[in-house]
């Protein structure tokens, strides 16, 4: 059956939801700052950039005191997530980034049944040791990205945190109004983290953007934040948030495709990278099937009731 203009027109704004997650890798690489000033100039400028976007919607509520609390903390996890995931590239780089972004699924299958007290899921434990098992080969054999592999492994382990808590939340306030005080009370909560960043992470680069990282930060916060927030949202009018997250598992691809033409970082990768980078995106696979065969299970179980 063909698909309606309405749907069409989802899958594409999904897909460049995606593409647009792939450059966030990309322009960490390019930009001269550490990780630090990355993510806090994008907050910085995306946050500007939401809240008069929300405001022109008018789709920007207040947020109640007794929120405010677990509501920025989960900003500033996303902050932090942020941090070490640009520190990674910068140490390693964009492919080992996201290469270590795959171990945000470990994290989850150990740490969400311990917050929220659901049951350990042993497909997730046991497809979760093969990711583990991908990045220790890299990490094993390859000294070179070792600093920038255990800063990627704390980038996943904030990325999984991020996911676990906002589950939480996001069934009780609205999305943009959810997105723009996380983001909005996070970056304050960075602002305030950011003396000791330097303390834990001298750096002699430059405080203060030139032109080109100006406009690198601009398409960070606008397009791959703010643009890739809007496709995202709009394609679940249509697109099941199954299929959506799915989806999202294309994204470490992307980035790695673009490294490889962009900067040829393929060039200084040994068969090893290439070994451990074969059991995560098995593992990934294997995540995809179980999920796409659980979804199945779930609808047929409701039409059977």
């Amino acid at each position: 059956m063909a698909l309606s203009a309405g749907m069409k027109k989802a899958f594409i704004q999904l897909h460049l939801a995606v593409f647009l997650a792939g450059f966030t890798g990309i322009l960490g690489k390019l930009i001269d700052l550490s990780g630090g000033l990355i993510t806090w100039y994008r907050m910085l400028f995306t946050v500007i950039a939401l809240y008069f976007l929300f405001r022109f919607q008018g789709a920007l509520k207040k947020l109640a005191v007794k929120d405010i609390i677990p509501v920025g903390g989960t900003g500033l996890v996303i902050a932090l997530h942020w941090v070490f995931f640009y520190a990674s590239i910068k140490y390693a780089n964009a492919t080992i980034g996201v290469v270590c972004f795959s171990l945000t699924s470990f994290f989850t299958a150990f740490l969400e049944p311990v917050i929220t007290g659901r049951k350990f899921d042993v497909t997730e434990l046991l497809l979760s040791l093969l990711t583990l098992g991908g990045i220790y080969l890299i990490f094993h054999f390859d000294t070179r990205y070792q600093t920038g592999i255990i800063l990627g492994v704390i980038s996943a382990m904030f990325a999984a945190l991020f996911t676990i808590f906002n589950k939480r939340l996001v069934v009780k306030h609205d999305t943009k109004t959810l997105t723009f005080y996380e983001l909005g009370i996070g970056f304050l909560g960075l602002t305030v983290l950011m003396p000791l960043y330097f303390m834990a992470f001298p750096s002699t680069g430059p405080l203060l953007p030139n032109l080109s990282d100006t406009i690198y930060l601009l398409i960070l916060a606008i397009f791959c934040t703010v643009l890739l927030y809007q496709f995202q949202m709009n394609s679940l009018h249509k697109i099941s948030a199954f299929t959506v997250n799915l989806t999202f598992n294309l994204e470490p691809l992307y980035t790695i495709a673009l490294a490889f033409i962009l900067f040829h970082e393929n060039e200084h990768l040994t068969s090893k990278f290439y070994i451990g980078l074969s059991l995560i995106l098995l593992s990934v696979i294997f995540q995809m099937i179980k999920v796409f065969y659980g979804n199945k299970r779930a609808k047929r179980t409701a039409i059977a009731a």
